[in-house]
């Protein structure tokens, strides 16, 4: 037996033990690892800053920021030092990011093993070849990576608890934070402009022509060579009649070729953003969704990682795919159709750790995967299948990716220009010369012919009706929630992994609503806004927000110390903060103009759970008296099941207005707002009094009948023991 058996031998036998983050990359990694791997999850953070020391923050400020950490999750603690314990080796392969590389080196303190020389596992999409060659490289726990992390979070746990802890006491509201703050700032700056906006008035013309009998529409183009503005009714009306009973007369056909790039792959926040434009799918939506994709998917009877890694603002794409992409355009389309990597702007902090999203095969096109997808059962958005929503955002990503490789469309554009006196007018007619990377879509639509295309120069059409149209300026558009992600990126306000939660956060406090896909900024919303930009213009600014998000990169690039920016951050902080603790005041409860019937002192508008407004006695906890609105009765209409009457009732979070009845614990009758029940006919007898229809219904004790005239003859009977005796003999 050679050395090389032997070696061969004793790996066999050596059990290593691999950690990850989600269960899900369980399954997934330890099919492509073998047998002597064991693959277990943390299940995302499982330790973070205690609240249990004398000040709450789990910071001594003193000892140079020294954090005290405490177990969140003990059950995965348990099972992670039970299983190192039967393991050789233990291999970190966390989310490659600051968060990851946090959560690698927490399980290196929890196992009491040297995150200097502990093996660090880094892979960007989890298929067989990638998990292949990161096992066999692996690199060491980044130390810089997870100070940087650990300031981070020392800063929002100072901000948090602080900022909260002033907004519960004087503004009687649920939190603050750095990011979600600021965020909130960006939406408020955004309502004010709406608010402040004065609409002007501007008028636009065309004109009808007459050619091949088909009347056609020109829009006014320049006047004198200029663009033009009308401000007023006068204006356009001077130009209506020099126009009327006129001429126009064709000055100038000019032919060009329109080139139409392709966009660069996939970011975190452009993918939320497209995901929402085409398909309305929220950001929380989104990432869960290309959290499946990128963990695995069942192909084949094996689980295969369909997308890279997902938390990313990156372009970039490997050259290992460029070049997999080069063949497969060539096989599939031709070699004219592959252009080669494009170079994309740099975005704001972006950084070039990860790669754009794309897929992890170009043979694994969306059609292939679509069957394997809709394998997934549940419903997501309205309430469509999880399954037709993956194959939807896979297939985004797959053509994202493809066709930013891919060469340019080209068009064909004829341009004609007419002229009446000083006024212009121009017309474009494209047609489809190379298609490129729009051959992804397979658009079947059809072109528009070119009616102009039988007129020479210095022909005139005569102007059969000119059309004025009065017009006003528009205010800035609401935010979406595609939009408040560009926007929060352009800002550096967070990091791809934070867009989504953030926004939850805030629709969850709720400081903004959303109603069909638009954003509202709330009361609540308004007052933490306007407070906190009062008294922490700075820390709830965008700027500060990206200053210190590169202040951190500084700290993960080793550029600069984790204490200098945790001890400036924290000396203007509580200047500031110090300031805002003794000038804002309690807000002053909001009277109802009456007084308690039982102590007699004045009654106020509280809140109750989930943002729901009810009248109190202002002299609680003394006095408890309060006062709920009372639910509406549904008029014409009584419980089918017992005949009470029935009550409009909403659910808990005051979001979903429903039927119920007012019988309730007793009789748990319920239906949604839009729905309408016909009564079903029992078509084996009619009433034994009167004749008349019976109606079979479902009680609180069974199944029963009744007569459709039960008000007059009071027939009802139950059928519960019949259905009993046709069970037994069945």
């Amino acid at each position: 037996m050679t050395k090389e058996d032997v070696r061969f031998l004793i790996m066999a036998f050596i059990m290593k033990l691999v950690v990850v983050e989600s269960p899900t990359k369980c399954h997934t990694i330890g099919s492509y690892l073998g047998s002597n791997y064991k693959v277990v999850a943390t299940n995302g953070h499982f330790r973070d800053l205690t609240t249990r020391s004398y000040d709450n923050l789990g910071i001594d400020i003193k000892k140079d920021f020294k954090p005290f950490y405490e177990v969140t999750k003990p059950q995965i603690v348990k099972e992670l030092i039970a299983e190192k314990k039967k393991a050789d080796e233990v291999i970190l392969a966390t989310d490659p990011d600051r968060e990851g590389e946090a959560i690698a080196w927490h399980v290196s303190q929890i196992l009491k093993i040297d995150p200097k020389v502990t093996k660090r596992m880094e892979f960007h999409e989890i298929t067989r070849d990638s998990i292949g060659k990161a096992i066999e490289s692996p690199r060491t726990i980044d130390l810089n990576l997870v100070a940087s992390q650990e300031t981070r979070r020392i800063i929002d746990r100072i901000i948090g608890f602080d900022l909260t802890k002033l907004v519960k006491a004087k503004l009687k509201q649920k939190s603050a934070g750095r990011v979600q703050t600021a965020t909130l700032k960006l939406v408020y700056d955004h309502e004010k402009k709406i608010e402040s906006f004065v609409p002007e008035e501007y008028w636009t013309i065309d004109i009808d022509i007459d050619i091949d009998k088909k009347i056609i529409k020109i829009p006014l183009y320049r006047i004198s060579g200029e663009k033009y503005k009308l401000e007023n009714q006068e204006q356009a009306m001077v130009v209506c009649e020099k126009l009327t009973n006129n001429f126009i007369t064709l000055v100038n056909i000019k032919d060009s070729i329109r080139k139409i790039e392709s966009k660069p792959a996939f970011t975190t926040s452009t993918l939320q953003q497209e995901a929402f434009n085409v398909y309305h799918f929220p950001t929380s939506l989104t990432s869960s969704l290309a959290q499946r994709l990128f963990e695995g998917v069942k192909i084949n009877g094996e689980l295969v990682g369909l997308i890279t890694y997902i938390r990313t603002d990156s372009t970039a794409l490997s050259d290992s795919y460029v070049n997999r992409a080069h063949n497969y355009i060539n096989e599939t389309y031709g070699e004219e159709y592959f252009a080669g990597r494009k170079v994309a702007k740099k975005g704001f902090l972006a950084q070039s750790a990860h790669e754009a999203i794309r897929p992890t095969s170009n043979h694994r096109t969306p059609e292939f995967v679509r069957p394997f997808l809709l394998n997934y059962r549940g419903k997501g958005n309205d309430n469509e299948s999880i399954g037709e929503m993956l194959y939807k955002l896979y297939k985004l990503i797959y053509d994202r990716a493809l066709g930013s490789v891919m060469s340019a469309k080209k068009e064909s554009v004829r341009t004609y220009l007419f002229e009446c006196d000083e006024y212009s007018f121009k017309v474009e007619n494209s047609h489809v010369v190379f298609d490129g990377f729009s051959v992804l879509k397979k658009s079947e639509s059809k072109e528009d012919e070119d009616i102009f295309s039988h007129l020479i120069l210095g022909n005139k059409l005569s102007i059969q009706k000119v059309n004025p149209e009065q017009k006003w300026t528009e205010p800035p558009a609401r935010l979406t929630e595609a939009k408040l992600v560009k926007l929060m990126e352009e800002k550096g306000i967070g990091r791809p992994s934070t867009y989504s939660s953030t926004i939850k956060t805030l629709l969850d406090r709720p400081y903004i609503r959303e109603e069909k896909g638009l954003i509202y900024i709330t009361q609540e919303g308004t007052i933490n806004a306007a407070v906190l930009n009062k008294y922490f213009p700075d820390m709830v600014d965008a700027k500060y927000t990206a200053e210190l998000e590169s202040q951190l990169d500084e700290i993960q690039n080793g550029e600069i110390s984790r204490l200098d920016v945790l001890q400036d951050f924290y000396d203007d902080f509580m200047k500031k903060y110090q300031v805002a603790n003794e000038l804002i005041y309690k807000s002053e409860p909001i009277k109802v103009g009456r007084n308690c019937p039982r102590c007699g002192k004045p009654l106020i508008i509280k809140q109750g759970k989930n943002h729901k407004d009810f009248i109190g006695c202002s002299g609680f906890p003394e006095c408890h008296y309060v006062e709920y609105e009372k639910p509406t009765e549904v008029e014409g209409e009584t419980c089918p099941l017992c005949h009470r009457p029935l009550l409009y009732r909403k659910t808990s979070d005051g979001k979903r207005t429903f039927i119920a009845c007012s019988g309730y614990p007793v009789c748990k009758y319920s239906r949604n707002l839009d729905e309408k029940l016909e009564p079903t006919i029992y078509e084996k007898s009619n009433c034994p009094k009167c004749g008349g229809k019976l109606y079979l219904k479902n009680g609180p004790y069974g199944p029963y009948v009744e007569c459709e005239n039960y008000k007059e003859c009071g027939y009802r009977n139950s059928l519960k023991k019949k259905f009993r005796r046709y069970k037994r003999k069945a």
